[in-house]
């Protein structure tokens, strides 16, 4: 099993281009199903968990094929066609579904056009209950018939789906994003209320906009949907990913680098960028030139209070970075996670590694100290796994992460954007 070995203390400086994002290239691909015409997407990036659903296409019938290239190499800015004008299944097999919870995205695609569904229940990382319950109820709010058999969702439509006011209980971007593909074929109007705000969610809503579905209220809690009988082909470019961008400009500060975040969009991490400089870190956003320059020139860093909320309130997907911030800041952080439970679980390894981290409930008290000391550390989900590589980068020594299979599930070329940096990390194949 490979590991990342990193040899702390080096002040990051240069340039790091931020690729597509994987939340919003998961959607997309899923929403390819909606079409007998082709839907091109371009800035896919090239992870574990793009594969995982090219796979998941692949076996449903759909055809994908790369139709381009980042101009300056690598596998950054891929462009994919996808063709599901001969899919003939409607089964997404366990074997897949398991490896990633994204998968039940194809539910409702498969669903609204084909008019039934068969979807192993998913598996994902283990960073607490993600239920897909609230997915099941709002189809059925739009006339799917579901049972839950074997471990599998079996799903019916033989009218068709019919729009309907949903009101979801809480917000789920998963089930707004199943949602509004299904409504998009669905027969009338379909309105989703306490629908979530993420960029991701927009970039889906607007991908199928260019796909001849009506949508209204895009960007906001409230989704109007008119379903058409069917949509056609498009080409579509993934939106930059917030949490590559974040993440990286948490390694610039802790470092203190100078690192210039290309085709980063500043909009879409408000709250983090607004957290980064109350803790002490400069950052310069230049929107026309999709650039974001994160340094540390000022002096230590400072501690800080925060909260994970819905966007665009701060992100949970960015919880673990910010610890290791806290962690190497003067006083003391108090950071608060409402959205999963069980999304501490970095915590322990970064107590190894000299971190004064004590977690109450939901709350983590972090009290700075002045430097980490390296250790081999074992890494859980995603972003814990790189919060270890972002501790690994600031600790005295050299630090060994073990089962970095997590980070190929979000981070694309981490080892090589780091180094083009300055940074001292390589890859050790298991």
């Amino acid at each position: 099993m490979d590991s990342i070995h990193i040899h702390g203390g080096v002040p990051l400086h240069g340039a790091i281009a931020i690729g597509g994002a994987k939340n919003a290239a998961l959607p997309l691909m899923a929403a390819s199903l909606l079409s007998a015409e082709p839907l091109n997407l371009s800035n896919l990036p090239h992870l574990a968990d793009i594969s995982t659903m090219a796979h998941l296409l692949s076996e449903l019938g759909c055809t994908l094929s790369m139709n381009g290239d980042a101009p300056d190499g690598g596998h950054a800015g891929r462009v994919f066609a996808l063709d599901a004008s001969s899919v003939d299944k409607t089964t997404a097999p366990y074997d897949l579904v398991r490896k990633m919870r994204a998968s039940i995205l194809v539910l409702g695609p498969l669903l609204a056009r084909f008019g039934e569904a068969r979807v192993s229940l998913p598996g994902g990382c283990a960073i607490g209950t993600r239920p897909v319950d609230l997915h099941l109820k709002a189809l059925t709010q739009l006339g799917a018939e579901i049972d839950l058999h074997e471990g599998y969702i079996d799903a019916r439509a033989p009218g068709g789906l019919k729009g309907a006011h949903v009101l979801f209980p809480q917000v789920t971007v998963g089930g707004t994003e199943n949602l509004l593909m299904a409504a998009s074929l669905a027969e009338g109007e379909t309105v989703l209320s306490n629908a979530a705000r993420e960029p991701e969610v927009a970039d889906l809503a607007r991908c199928l906009v260019a796909m001849g579905a009506d949508i209204e209220g895009i960007g906001t809690d409230t989704l109007t949907i008119r379903g058409a009988k069917s949509l056609h082909g498009a080409d579509h470019a993934v939106v930059p990913d917030r949490i590559e961008t974040g993440t990286y400009a948490v390694a610039a500060a802790i470092t203190g680098g100078d690192v210039v975040l290309k085709g980063a969009r500043a909009d879409l991490i408000g709250s983090v960028i607004d957290v980064l400089r109350l803790a002490g870190a400069e950052v310069d956003v230049d929107e026309a030139a999709a650039r974001i320059r994160v340094r540390r020139t000022q002096g230590p860093l400072k501690g800080f209070d925060v909260m994970t909320e819905p966007y665009p309130g701060f992100p949970t997907d960015m919880q673990a970075q910010f610890m290791v911030l806290a962690s190497v800041a003067g006083g003391a952080s108090m950071i608060t996670e409402t959205i999963f439970e069980n999304r501490f679980m970095h915590v322990p390894e970064l107590v190894r590694m000299g971190a004064n981290i004590n977690v109450h409930g939901s709350s983590a008290i972090v009290r700075g100290v002045e430097r980490l000391s390296a250790a081999p550390v074992m890494a859980t989900d995603l972003r814990a796994s790189v919060s270890l590589i972002l501790a690994g980068l600031v600790a005295e020594g050299e630090t060994v992460v073990n089962r970095v299979y997590h980070l190929d599930r979000g981070y694309e070329r981490l080892e090589e954007k780091l180094s083009a940096c300055g940074a001292v990390i390589e890859r050790i194949k298991g």
